[in-house]
This record gives structure tokens, sequence and C-alpha cells, in this order.
């Protein structure tokens, strides 16, 4: 009774494993079909109409225009420049240059300028960046704002800042932020460079992850057959009497 007993408890967690494992490959490849389609509309949308300063303003869901190209139109908020540290571009090392640009409405959008190397002997100068005057019409995309670095302690507010959140900088300079950045692109000639990286939606990721989950499940239940049954009738053939005189 009792072997009988492990025999199906063994079962049935061999049982829920595999299902469990099967699951979350399948989980795992749900994602990955999910995001080839955002690439696939992230393709369409890159070769849309510009989004302008009024769409964007108008648009009450900003995140439908991720993605898409831009042209705003406003004026730089140059005293409200932040050199966001350590961000690399072309394996070097410098600061991202990130300006607020007031559109006509009163309402603003945080715009990550480029790249701009920095000075290693002092570091807490700060580098010369051209940021004309008056009306200007800006390049780019509009995305999501970038992903944070590791910043232990309490994160600094002065020019030369490890990370930039949007809510967080809105109460601080009291700006109206909109929740979007823009990425600008172009050569402007100010020096800053614009070799942004290309979003990565890590499709193969899940589909490597997938794999694991279902190799995890085969190997489950190559194990339950090899010891419950394989294994004992091995077992039984060799311990039997031998029927040759």
């Amino acid at each position: 009774m009792k072997a009988r007993t492990r025999w199906w408890l063994l079962t049935m967690a061999t049982v829920l494993a595999c299902a469990l494992t099967v699951s979350l490959g399948r989980w795992q490849l749900s994602r990955a079909v999910q995001k080839t389609a955002l690439g696939q509309a992230m393709a369409a949308q890159a070769g849309a109409d510009a989004v302008s300063s009024e769409r964007l303003q108008s648009t009450k869901d900003t995140a439908t225009l991720l993605h898409f190209p831009a042209k705003l139109t406003g004026e730089w908020v140059a005293d409200k420049t932040v050199f966001l540290d350590n961000r690399q571009m072309n394996d070097r090392v410098g600061f991202y240059v990130v300006t607020p640009l007031r559109l006509a409405s009163g309402a603003a959008v945080l715009v990550y300028r480029g790249w701009v190397a920095r000075n290693f002997l002092d570091r807490n100068a700060l580098p010369q960046v051209a940021t004309p005057a008056g009306v200007v019409t800006v390049p780019g995309r509009i995305a999501p704002q970038p992903g944070k670095l590791y910043e232990p302690g309490t994160p600094s507010r002065t020019a030369i800042r490890q990370n930039l959140d949007i809510a967080l900088f809105a109460q601080e300079t009291s700006l109206p932020l909109l929740d979007v950045v823009l990425m600008q692109s172009g050569n402007e000639g100010d020096g800053l460079l614009r070799d942004w990286p290309v979003v990565n939606l890590g499709v193969d990721k899940h589909y490597g992850y997938a794999a694991q989950w279902f190799g995890i499940a085969a190997l489950i239940a190559v194990l339950y057959a090899w010891f419950q049954w394989i294994q004992p009738y091995i077992r039984r053939t060799k311990e039997s009497p031998s029927h040759v005189q």
C-alpha cells in the first residue's frame, strides 16, 4: 500500500511539474510573439508622418505615439539642462544631455539631445553645449524615458546626475512635463552625438527561455519513465530465473 501511495504521489508530482514547465515555455513563446508584433508596429510607425507639437499636446494617451517620428516646435529651457553621467555611445563614456523644450501651449517635453564627452580631469566641469535661443524645431523620435542606472544613496539634484525621473523633475522645476521624451535626431552642428542604441526587444531571449522550459519538461518525463518503468523492467529481467537448461 505504501509503495502504491508513493507511486501515486510521484506520478502526480511529475504531471504537475511537466504541466508547469510546459506552461512557462508556452508563456515565453507568447511573449516572443507579442514582441515580434511590437517590432513590426515600431517599424511601421518609423515610416509614419512626423508627430507635431499640436498633435502631441492634444493626444490624451501619449503612449500611443511611442516610436513615432516627431518634429516638435518650442523654446529650450536652457537653465534646466541636465547631464546624465556614465552614459556610453560608440564605446565611450560621457553624458547624455537632456534639456526641456517648452511648447507653445506651455507644456514641456524632455529632449534627449545627444551625447557629449566629459572632462575626466575635472569631474565637476560641465561641457559647453550650444543651446539656441528663440523658437526651434527639433526632429526626433517619441520614446519612453530610457532606463535608469544603479544609484546608491540620495539622488542628486545638481546639473550632473545619474538618473532623471520625469515626475520628480517636473516637481523640482515646476515644468508641466509630458510623460514621454523626444530622442533628438539629425546633425545640428552642436557637437553632440546621436547614435542612439537600437531598441532591443529581446525576442531571441524568449525563444531561448521557452526551449529551456520545454527541455526541463522533457527531462522530468524521461527521468520518470526511466526510474518508474524502464529501470524496474531491466531489473526484473536480470533477476528472473534462466530457462536455459
